[in-house]
């Protein structure tokens, strides 16, 4: 078997999405701010996060079901396992996933955490607002954590703008 990672570029609304990954799962999901050569032919190993990705843009996915290959310290993979818990079209805020986890006090290392999450809207590290409901820190920067908290909007989401 190839234990190599494979890269595909896919087109999303809100840029180019790399995702990387093997038979062993999906590493990395992000968005790109410059562009990249879309791939034409993807891995088999990639397909089903390609497919999943391409039905959440189109507003027919609200769950992932992906095998996640996690590479980070047994924090941040906690940090990141717990973003799942945040449904579709809602938000919480760092403080509440800190005490989710069980300090409340861990506030800035969830927050760090969340800005490493490497399977970008996959795990919903753009669900997590500041305490005042304020769109703070995003690793693809504040218009995509925008864009898709608007994308998920239809889900009676409380409007945060």
């Amino acid at each position: 078997m190839n234990k190599e990672a494979e890269i595909v570029y896919i087109n999303t609304p809100i840029g180019v999405c790399k995702i990387k990954g093997s038979h062993l799962g999906v590493s990395e999901v992000s968005i790109l701010d410059d562009p990249e050569v879309i791939t034409t032919v993807i891995p088999n190993s990639l397909k089903n996060c390609v497919t999943q990705l391409n039905e959440y843009f189109n507003g027919d996915r609200k769950v992932f079901d992906l095998k996640l290959a996690y590479v980070g310290t047994d924090f941040q993979k906690k940090v990141w396992q717990s973003l799942n818990a945040i449904p579709y079209g809602k938000t919480t805020n760092y403080l509440k996933q800190a005490r989710l986890l069980g300090d409340e006090k861990a506030i800035r290392a969830v927050a760090s955490a969340n800005g490493k999450n490497p399977f970008g809207i996959v795990l919903p590290c753009h669900r997590v607002v500041g305490s005042d409901g304020s769109l703070t820190g995003y690793a693809g920067g504040l218009w995509r954590k925008k864009w898709l908290l608007d994308h998920e909007q239809g889900c009676e989401q409380q409007s945060l703008f």
